[in-house]
């Protein structure tokens, strides 16, 4: 744990506390090949690209979600969070699954950049994994299934309950 410096905590709901980590890099995963519990914030596109793409399989997955972020950044997007079999030690990952923070985000414009984007539903998701190679989600948004807003849901290893890490990405910094 000493490469990772507590950044800060926020209780989201009365039953959940999140953390953020700044990490001098990126951490190693644990022995499920997860990340440690928390959110773990890459600083540059680079750091996250590097860390995270290194087959021809994954950098691919990375151009669609590059796409996806750059739309997400014109319509004022400040967050996004990573998750799936994408930031796991997985070697040929589906996709990439993608919570954006609404907060400041111009709805209007994000219609009219990318519709898609604002799909929340399975066909919604489907059309977005053809178009983007993953599928996003707001985090303020509620998973239908667990009753969780989806930034929580994200943090939670759907085989075995527990917690786990994703990777945040702060799209004003991470391409500045």
């Amino acid at each position: 744990m000493s490469s990772l410096t507590k950044q800060n905590c926020c209780v989201t709901n009365s039953s959940m506390v999140t953390q953020t980590f700044r990490c001098v890099m990126l951490p190693t995963f644990d022995e499920n090949g997860l990340l440690p519990p928390g959110i773990h914030v890459a600083d540059t596109w680079q750091e996250f690209a590097s860390r995270f793409g290194q087959t021809s399989h994954r950098q691919s997955l990375l151009l669609g979600m590059k796409s996806a972020l750059g739309v997400l950044r014109q319509a004022r997007c400040q967050m996004v969070y990573v998750d799936g079999s994408f930031v796991t030690s997985r070697e040929h990952p589906d996709d990439f699954d993608v919570c954006w923070d609404t907060t400041g985000v111009d709805g209007d414009q994000l219609k009219q950049l990318a519709p898609l984007l604002l799909k929340v539903d399975k066909g919604g998701w489907d059309a977005q994994k053809l178009k983007y190679r993953g599928k996003f989600f707001p985090t303020q948004v509620i998973e239908g299934g667990s009753g969780k807003v989806f930034l929580e849901f994200f943090q939670i290893d759907k085989t075995t309950g527990n917690h786990k890490g994703i990777v945040a990405l702060k799209l004003r910094e991470i391409w500045s």
